[in-house]
C-alpha cells in the first residue's frame, strides 16, 4: 500500500521536518510508505556531491545542506516535489534498484503528456533527449528512505542560472511546458499521473530497467 499525500506549498525547512516525522512513523510501521507531494518556495539544496567549496551565500536563494545523493539543485513554483518515505525490505534493500524505480515512476508518468523520458547512462534523474526534467536523490537511514525528485512542470529558465544545477549546464534543464505537445499540465494533472505511476510501481512487479546496470 502506498499512502499519497498532497501538500500546495511548504517551506523547505518544514518539508525536511516531515520528512524526519514521517520516516520516524515507517520505521516503527506506524504507517504505510508514504508520497508526499508537494511545491516548495524558490531554494536552493546541497546534496553529498556539492564541492564543498563553493561559495553558497553568493547565490542569492536560502541553501540547505541535506543528507541526500547528488549535487546543487534548486527547487520552486513550477516544480512538484516528491518525497517518498520508503521502508526497504528484502531484496529492495537496495538504493540504486529504489532510484531506479523512482525514475521508472516518472518516466511513465510523463508519457502520459506525451512526453518520452529516459535514463543517461552514469546519471541520475529523467531525460527529453539531451534535456534534463526531473531531478533525483534520496537519502536513507535505518533503510527508511527520504528524499525524492524534482519534476519540472513549468519553470522559468533563469531559475537555473548563476549556478550549475546537478553540476550541469543550466540550460540543459527544461521542463514539460517546453517539451509536452500539449504544453504544461495542470499542477493537479500532474500529481495524478505521478500518484498513479507510483502506486503501480510500489504494489507491481519490477518495472523493465529497475535494476542498475
Amino acid at each position: 500500500m502506498l499512502e499519497i499525500r498532497r501538500i500546495p506549498l511548504l517551506d523547505y525547512r518544514e518539508g525536511l521536518a516531515l520528512q524526519d516525522e514521517l520516516a520516524a512513523e515507517r520505521a516503527r510501521d506506524a504507517i504505510p510508505d508514504t508520497l508526499v507531494l508537494l511545491e516548495h518556495p524558490s531554494v536552493l539544496t546541497a546534496g553529498r556531491g556539492t564541492p564543498r567549496d563553493l561559495d553558497l551565500d553568493a547565490l542569492g536563494l536560502p541553501v540547505h545542506r541535506v543528507p541526500r545523493g547528488g549535487d546543487l539543485t534548486w527547487h520552486g513554483p513550477g516544480q512538484l516535489v516528491g518525497y517518498w518515505i520508503r521502508r526497504l525490505e528484502g531484496r529492495d534493500r537496495d538504493l540504486h534498484l529504489h532510484l531506479r524505480r523512482i525514475e521508472s515512476a516518472l518516466i511513465a508518468a510523463v508519457a502520459r503528456f506525451g512526453v518520452e523520458g529516459t535514463r543517461r547512462e552514469g546519471l541520475t534523474g529523467v531525460w527529453v533527449g539531451a534535456r534534463k526534467i526531473a531531478s533525483v536523490g534520496v537519502g536513507v537511514r535505518n533503510w527508511v528512505t527520504r528524499h525524492g525528485f524534482g519534476l519540472n512542470r513549468e519553470v522559468d529558465p533563469a531559475r537555473w542560472g548563476g549556478f550549475r544545477p546537478c553540476g550541469l549546464d543550466g540550460e540543459t534543464m527544461s521542463d514539460l511546458a517546453r517539451l509536452a505537445p500539449g504544453g504544461a499540465p495542470s499542477r493537479a494533472e500532474l500529481e495524478d499521473a505521478v500518484a498513479e505511476a507510483f502506486t503501480t510501481i510500489s504494489e507491481g512487479p519490477s518495472a523493465p530497467g529497475d535494476h542498475p546496470s
